[in-house]
């Protein structure tokens, strides 16, 4: 019966991973009825210690998804949808899913800038810029020209996801 909980996460987070790519938003809705089905179906199935293995996961990944939103690293949504993978997975299986969904964000965000053709050049110019108060009408246009590239998180935490619970189960 606790494996259906896997099962039922896979289909959460697909269900996350699509409309957050289609949309640029993981929905409320979603989120919180991910955490409230992860705590009672724990409590249903191991009483207060399965309560307890739920909300430690929760907000284990909620905090600290928190201060990565801090850091404007994630999203609010991404906030809320660790903490409902929390409430499914318990602490030990959320905090590697949030690490090696780091991991794969990070590689992401190298391949994107890589493919983007932005370099570092850029950054260099800011700062001879900076120290040239000649040319402040260039650097007005090469700051135009500057894009930020972001792209969803959920694009690094389905393949961790999968990662995880192919090194956990198999």
């Amino acid at each position: 019966m606790r494996e259906i909980i896997h099962y039922l996460l896979f289909i959460f987070v697909i269900v996350a991973f699509i409309w957050d790519v289609r949309h640029q938003k993981i929905p409320n809705w979603l989120t919180l009825s991910g955490m409230l089905f992860g705590l009672v179906f724990h409590l249903i199935n191991g009483a207060i210690e399965g309560f307890l293995f739920a909300i430690t996961g929760l907000l284990a990944a909620g905090v600290i998804c928190l201060i990565l939103y801090g850091f404007k690293a994630v999203g609010a949504g991404d906030v809320k949808l660790f903490a409902a993978i929390g409430a499914f997975t318990g602490i030990e299986i959320v905090l590697y899913i949030l690490m090696y969904s780091i991991v794969f964000g990070g590689i992401i965000g190298m391949l994107l800038l890589l493919l983007s053709r932005t370099s570092l050049y850029l950054s260099y110019n800011k700062l001879v810029m900076k120290l040239n108060k000649q040319l402040k009408k260039e650097w007005k246009l090469l700051d135009k020209e500057k894009k930020i590239i972001t792209f969803p998180f959920m694009y690094a935490v389905l393949p961790a996801m999968i990662t995880v619970y192919y090194y956990t189960f198999f």
